[in-house]
């Protein structure tokens, strides 16, 4: 099936053979879908804190700050911010010259309410020697929307969503990007350095660059302290072989196999790679303004201060068991911290003699571990907390998104509509072991979580494999705990109309 040829384009990506025979295999016979005990839920799997508990969190991350452990902000920020602009490439590519839809007619009625009004302005008047308000005043609203999006305007129709102007400031305006740099100054600095990591696709490399040789002095003098912001790409050797429908290799017009992007899997690469103790994960686009920051800031500390201090005793823990002489209550002890503190259960534990139950407590406290916030459902699509099964049997909190469950399945699907919390993306983890050493964090990724797609290339169908996602099944083997935050904390743009959202104003 796969020629000389192709055998070279694999080993220049960084691919072995033996790794595109699995993904066609894993084509042919697709993906099983995870086993539920129910939704994590208050009192069955998300952690609800009380005011004290959130101080004594706070309290506790400050401490481990003072300490002056490694703490890494990491960003994913790949990929162009097309996706914000469907709606206005459509009305730019459609029949009609005046806003019609809805969408458009928000979109020009509060055109001034704009980060990037001014920009906008600016070009427009370059482009065309008129203002934004003379074009629509003449009904040439095409030629605003031509000024934003294409590559002599503004281009923000491809430009990186990290690298659009979101919010106005007296003094200016500023980017996503921006606004992470700031966050990271206020809960995530740690010797007085805030080390803030991007993972950006490569034709966008040089402008993140560009933007922070511009800003980085400013925000240090704002803040009186360094920031170390670095950059990744997510690797070729992650991409991932396209299929035709029937699971043959799909071929380009050259012959060449079509490779794809694997996903924000792919970045678990990059998050191993990561010199750090403690990373916060956080997307691009959930930013706001200084004026709404506190929130997001004091649950940041509270997730953080709950993560270290369940970190301490997990590797006290760890210590004892490392001394062999552990008693029969201590390990008694140790496994409700296991099952009830980090919810991962054996439901046969008690079965366990001594030594068997201190190698499993070993095997499950000498991990990596994260803690999540979780917002209250709304109704935004995307994954969600839940309780489910592992290959070795235990129960335990995972991040699933509706692909990995068996819409056939009556009780599975009721299980996923019960379920109470939405995933914001909102993680602190810690991704050393108790001697210090980094944990090879490819070794707790869920193989068998993987996603395939419907995809087409010039008119041709063909099928995408996903890796498993970042926060789903590349975190599946990872110990963790949900803590619920308020929803002021998430507040994510999709669309470009999302800016007049009272949050971003």
């Amino acid at each position: 099936m796969l020629n000389k040829e192709d055998l070279r384009q694999i080993l220049e990506k960084g691919i072995s053979e033996e790794q595109i025979n699995r993904q066609l295999e894993e084509f042919r016979r697709g993906f099983p879908f995870l086993k539920l005990e129910g939704a994590a839920t208050p009192g069955k799997g998300v952690e609800v804190l009380d005011e004290t508990a959130c101080e004594e969190a706070c309290r506790e991350w400050k401490e481990y700050q003072s300490a002056g452990h490694r703490v890494v902000k990491f960003v994913p920020a790949s990929g162009a911010a097309s996706r914000m602009f469907k709606n206005l490439f459509a009305f730019l590519n459609g029949d009609h010259e005046i806003p019609a839809s809805d969408f458009e007619k928000e979109f020009f009625a509060n055109i001034h309410h704009f980060a990037f009004f001014e920009e906008l302005s600016d070009k427009c008047l370059q482009l065309e020697g008129k203002s934004v308000d003379s074009l629509m005043a003449e009904g040439r609203y095409k030629a605003v929307v031509a000024a934003l999006l294409n590559k002599e305007g503004l281009n923000y129709g491809q430009l990186p969503k990290g690298l659009l102007l979101f919010h106005s400031y007296g003094d200016g305006a500023r980017t996503p990007m921006e606004e992470h740099l700031v966050e990271a100054a206020r809960y995530a600095e740690s010797g007085r350095k805030a080390h803030v990591h991007f993972t950006v696709s490569h034709e966008h490399l040089h402008l993140f660059k560009q933007k922070v040789a511009e800003k980085q002095s400013e925000y240090e003098a704002k803040f009186g302290i360094g920031f170390d912001v670095t950059f990744s790409e997510q690797k070729p050797s992650t991409d991932t072989i396209a299929v035709n429908l029937d699971n043959t290799p799909f071929r380009n017009e050259d012959g060449s196999l079509l490779f794809r992007p694997g996903g924000h899997g792919a970045l678990i690469e990059n998050l191993n790679d990561l010199e750090a103790e403690i990373v916060f994960i956080k997307n691009i686009d959930n930013v706001v303004p200084d004026r709404l920051k506190d929130l997001s800031v004091d649950w940041k500390m509270v997730l953080a201060g709950r993560l270290v201090a369940l970190q301490k005793r997990a590797f006290d823990y760890l210590r004892k068991l490392d001394g062999g002489t552990c008693s029969h209550a201590e390990l008694e002890e140790m496994a409700g911290f296991v099952q009830n503190a980090l919810f991962c259960k054996k439901q046969d534990i008690s079965d366990l003699d001594d030594a068997a139950l201190a190698a499993y407590l070993y095997k499950k406290l000498n991990r990596p571990m994260r803690v999540c916030g979780m917002v209250k459902n709304v109704g935004e699509p995307g994954g969600g907390p839940f309780r489910a099964y592992n290959e070795d049997g235990t129960v335990s909190l995972q991040i699933l998104e509706s692909s990995q469950i068996d819409k056939k399945d009556e009780a599975s699907m009721r299980m996923f509509t019960e379920g109470t919390h939405f995933n914001p993306v909102d993680l602190v983890c810690a991704i050393r072991n108790y001697k210090g050493e980094a944990f090879n964090l490819t070794a707790y990724v869920d193989k068998s979580t993987g996603f395939i797609s419907a995809k087409s290339k010039n008119g041709r169908d063909l099928k995408a494999l996903e890796l498993p996602g970042l926060w789903n099944g590349a975190m599946s083997d990872w110990n963790t705990v949900f803590v619920e935050v308020p929803l002021g904390t998430f507040n994510p743009v999709k669309t470009v109309n999302d800016l007049l959202r009272e949050q971003h104003q």
